[in-house]
């Protein structure tokens, strides 16, 4: 547990067990709407022990003289032990007030202040402190008269409430300055009371002075170029009176290119003062060079000095405009390759058919396949899905066997009637090198799903053949798409458009052209790259 907690709990402790002190001074100044008492000092003895005997209170003004107060004399006032109350002390109970035991007789003077609607306190009421800094400054709320009646207090700064805790014990500083109210919440006979107490405080600067001292080392080289402005920058920590100077050479003193440029000067928290002066040379010469600039702060207990001297600045290893050449090229560099990495991206498909064709690069020759691609489709001629049977058994070879000398396997042109066609489909898939699957909602109602599956196992299990997959109507469409089909890579799946004359340089081709083996073919004619490849009409 911290000592402030200590003393805090050691405080409540006090009020709590304190009981209401009599009143000794004679003048007293209260504000209206708080709690307020009157009780005597110094009873007689035998009165003091006895607590039967009668205490009586009088008010007195000019006009009217003393009049004696009872329990009828006004709803706030109560009479408890030896002690009068306010609940609370109003503008009316302005006066005088005397207390009367036998010979034992004690005057006060009340006087009421109006309260301040624009403030929590009232400047007349306000304790005035002076407190030093980096001393103990120390606030705690504390009420014993009203002790057990207190709900509970809050601390407040200028009238903002700071804190929770009614007490604060730390190091002043000069940011502490202002007024401390303790505000108290006293609950009386069912209704709920404020008694405020203030305290302006004032942190003045310690009597001990400091030792007076210039930042950094006692002596700096600063590397200059011929014909350019210096400054050299002297910074101190002193007090008040301490002296702060440059002292130069004589010849310096009437030179107009050596001159002081500004001070600074502030206080710190500490109540230390921070200040720095600037000595500005203009137009540097070799007069100027290896000479001495002595920053100097003194009192008449200490000093310090710090000696600046001017050298010439030594020439770089590479010059300013070179670096800055050399930076610019890096960076022109790197955007260029940036923007190559990125039209590789965006071109990748053109540039891999561009080398195929200039180196002559072949895969087909020594991996003992018979075709390029099995084509599958749905091999039963309908008029609602005869454009997708065109595309496959016309369109297809049209443009991969004649125009780029690929050779597809297509079922109705290749495969001999009479066998089996479970073999027959599985040993020609063996035979490919791609497989182009056609598609669409009637491929997958019809007998085509065994060469689907055939192809898909020797894809993802075997690893023997590729697949290709062209969307005559979207996959995410087909509810019933074998899973396995969706782990085909995005960049395998083409998308023919029939509504739209496609060229064979057009984008769809071309993926497909990247997607099929390597082969090294003739020149693609003029003739046929100028005409539409569409499906007949």
């Amino acid at each position: 547990m911290h000592h402030e907690e200590l003393i805090l709990i050691l405080c409540v402790l006090v009020v709590k067990s304190a009981p209401k002190s009599c009143i000794r001074r004679s003048q007293i100044h209260v504000v209206e709407g708080e709690p307020f008492y009157l009780k005597p000092c110094d009873m007689s003895a035998p009165m003091h022990n006895n607590e039967t005997a009668t205490m009586r209170w009088f008010k007195g003004n000019a006009s009217h003289g003393y009049r004696e107060l009872n329990m009828r004399s006004s709803p706030r006032i109560a009479f408890h032990g030896h002690a009068l109350e306010f609940w609370p002390v109003e503008l009316e109970d302005k006066g005088t007030y005397f207390s009367q035991v036998g010979n034992d007789r004690q005057n006060w003077t009340l006087n009421v202040t109006k309260r301040n609607k624009h403030s929590c306190f009232s400047e007349k009421l306000v304790t005035n402190r002076d407190v030093e800094v980096k001393k103990s400054l120390w606030i705690t709320c504390e009420n014993p008269s009203y002790g057990e009646l207190i709900n509970h207090t809050l601390l407040y700064k200028n009238c903002k409430e700071i804190s929770k805790t009614p007490m604060i014990l730390k190091d002043a500083e000069f940011g502490d300055e202002g007024y401390y109210s303790c505000v108290f919440s006293v609950h009386h006979n069912g209704q709920q009371y404020n008694i405020t107490k203030t305290v302006n405080i004032t942190v003045i600067e310690g009597n001990s002075k400091i030792t007076p001292a210039i930042f950094g080392s006692k002596s700096a080289k600063v590397g200059v170029e011929l014909g350019e402005d210096v400054e050299l920058n002297c910074s101190a920590v002193l007090n008040r009176n301490d002296l702060f100077y440059w002292s130069i050479r004589k010849e310096d003193s009437l030179d107009p290119n050596v001159h002081e440029d500004r001070n600074e000067t502030t206080w710190t928290f500490e109540g230390k003062l921070h200040a720095s002066k600037i000595l500005r040379i203009q137009k540097v010469t070799e007069k100027y060079l290896n000479v001495l600039y002595n920053c100097t702060v003194a009192n008449e207990e200490a000093t310090d000095t710090k000696s600046f001297i001017l050298v010439r600045k030594e020439t770089p290893d590479i010059q300013g405009h070179v670096f800055m050449r050399g930076i610019t090229m890096v960076v022109l560099t790197s955007v260029a390759a940036v923007c190559v990495v990125i039209l590789c991206i965006i071109y990748k498909v053109d540039l891999v058919l561009f080398y195929r064709r200039v180196a002559e690069r072949d895969e087909t020759l020594t991996d003992g396949k018979t075709y390029d691609a099995f084509v599958s489709y749905l091999r039963e001629c309908h008029p609602e899905n005869g454009e997708e049977y065109t595309f496959a058994v016309e369109t297809l070879p049209r443009v991969l066997e004649k125009q780029f000398g690929y050779k597809l396997c297509i079922f109705e042109r290749d495969v001999v009637p009479g066998g089996a066609v479970v073999d027959e489909i599985h040993s020609l898939i063996e035979k490919s090198r791609r497989l182009i699957i056609v598609l669409s909602k009637s491929y997958m109602t019809n007998g085509s799903r065994l060469e689907l599956e055939s192809g898909l196992h020797q894809a993802l299990v075997e690893r023997k053949i590729k697949i290709i997959l062209i969307e005559f109507t979207p996959a995410s469409n087909i509810t019933f798409l074998p899973p396995s089909l969706k782990l085909l890579k995005s960049y395998r799946v083409l998308r023919w458009k029939a509504d739209k004359p496609l060229s064979s340089k057009s984008r769809f081709w071309k993926n497909l052209l990247y997607l099929m083996p390597a082969k090294a073919v003739k020149p693609w004619r003029e003739e046929s790259e100028a005409r539409p490849v569409l499906s007949a009409p």
